[in-house]
């Protein structure tokens, strides 16, 4: 059977734009901290600041650009992302005090939102309804990219405290970036005078999609036990002194995430939500379980692998569901719904979860996270799970897009 044509030219420069725009953020992300504190003289409270307002700007950006993104065009919303990104990281060369810092972070945290969510936007558009799946996995590989190099990049460049590399580079990446968005292809979306009339207001329907909420709570929760590991997997392997082998950890975690990408999508798309979905939730709660118990390197390791697989599967099938079950004119406001969730999840997690540790410790934490996710497979049933017509139920959406 004749599949429609996955890679197209649109496709792949979207997926490297995404791929660039992601670099960008973990330039900085992962030594913003310590810089606040070594070069602005911060308190540990005001450095966990800097990192958490760029999410916060992130949020802002969410909320406000899906409602309208359709409306306003998908590719002129990406320009307005990139440029705003460009712009508040070359300011960023410029800091000399918190209030500055704090102000630069967010917007930079509102260029993030804007353009992350107008390329996932773009995906959604110009990759066929029947392969949805694949080609959210495929996408969604680019970002897991992004994560396993950004970081270490990011370390590698940071020298005595001074951020002026990663901020060079990172402008240099969203230049290209803007550069590979004049030669992208998008496609038109016709929004009826009904539909247009829909979106206007401050209903909180034009903020959030009805549709693609309950995928999105599950992402909350799942996302929530993803920050344990963002946030505390190094002060763990400190406290079970395997620091050494906690240098392949995210390495790991990307080889399989990336190497899953492929295979399950088009299971995804073959098979349906459900035959993916539940091995996801299973393979991720095994991941938080073995990590619990870990006392040697290879079980660290093979903690890594599960939560790569299992993690990475749901996140992009699940992004996946969220737009196939909205409708074709709000693809823009499910993909922000879904990533305003996540963000959450990701964003005060560790918020949340540093509250427990001191009575949990970090095993019974990830023990506990794991059975979190269990439960969460069950929510998925009740909420999506049962009523998911596996193929047949995927709606093409392209009707509207020309």
């Amino acid at each position: 059977m004749n599949k429609s044509k996955l890679w197209t030219k649109a496709f792949v420069i979207d997926c490297i734009i995404c791929f660039l725009v992601n670099l960008a953020y973990y330039l900085t992300m992962v030594i913003i901290a310590d810089y606040t504190m070594t070069n602005l003289h911060a308190s540990l409270g005001d450095a966990g600041f800097a990192c958490g307002i760029f999410i916060l700007g992130a949020l802002f950006a969410r909320l406000f650009v899906g409602r309208s993104i359709e409306r306003l065009g998908t590719k002129k919303a990406l320009y307005f992302g990139l440029i705003l990104f460009l712009l508040s990281t070359l300011l960023n060369l410029k800091t000399v005090n918190l209030l500055f810092l704090f102000g630069v972070r967010f917007l930079q945290g509102i260029g993030f939102g804007v353009a992350s969510t107008a390329t996932g936007t773009i995906m959604a558009q110009i990759v066929p309804a029947e392969r949805r799946g694949e080609g959210t996995s495929y996408y969604a590989m680019f970002v897991t990219l992004s994560t396993a190099i950004g970081p270490f990049l990011g370390i590698y460049l940071y020298q005595n405290g001074n951020l002026d590399n990663n901020l060079i580079l990172g402008a240099i990446l969203l230049s290209v970036s803007c550069i590979a968005t004049f030669i992208l292809v998008v496609p038109e979306v016709k929004l009826t005078k009904e539909q247009l009339k829909q979106m206007q207001g401050f209903s909180l329907g034009n903020f959030f999609e009805r549709k693609a909420i309950p995928i999105a709570i599950i992402t909350f929760f799942i996302s929530i036990g993803f920050s344990s590991i963002l946030g505390f997997i190094t002060s763990f392997e400190k406290e079970i002194n395997l620091i050494e082998a906690g240098k392949f950890f995210f390495l790991v975690y990307a080889v399989f995430a990336v190497a899953s990408r492929p295979f399950t999508g088009r299971l995804f798309d073959q098979k349906g939500d459900n035959f993916v979905m539940y091995p996801s939730f299973v393979v991720f709660a095994i991941g938080l379980y073995i990590l619990s118990q870990t006392h040697q390197g290879f079980l660290l390791l093979a903690a890594g692998a599960f939560i790569g697989l299992g993690f990475g599967t749901y996140m992009s099938c699940a992004q996946a569901i969220a737009i196939n079950i909205s409708p074709s004119h709000r693809i823009g406001l499910a993909t922000s719904t879904f990533f305003i969730f996540m963000d959450l999840g990701v964003g005060f997690g560790p918020l949340l979860l540093g509250t427990i540790i001191p009575f949990l410790q970090f095993r019974g934490l990830y023990e506990a996270l794991a059975i979190v996710v269990i439960i969460c497979m069950f929510l998925y049933y009740f909420l999506h799970g049962s009523t998911s017509k596996n193929k047949e139920q995927v709606d093409a959406k392209t009707s509207n897009i020309q």
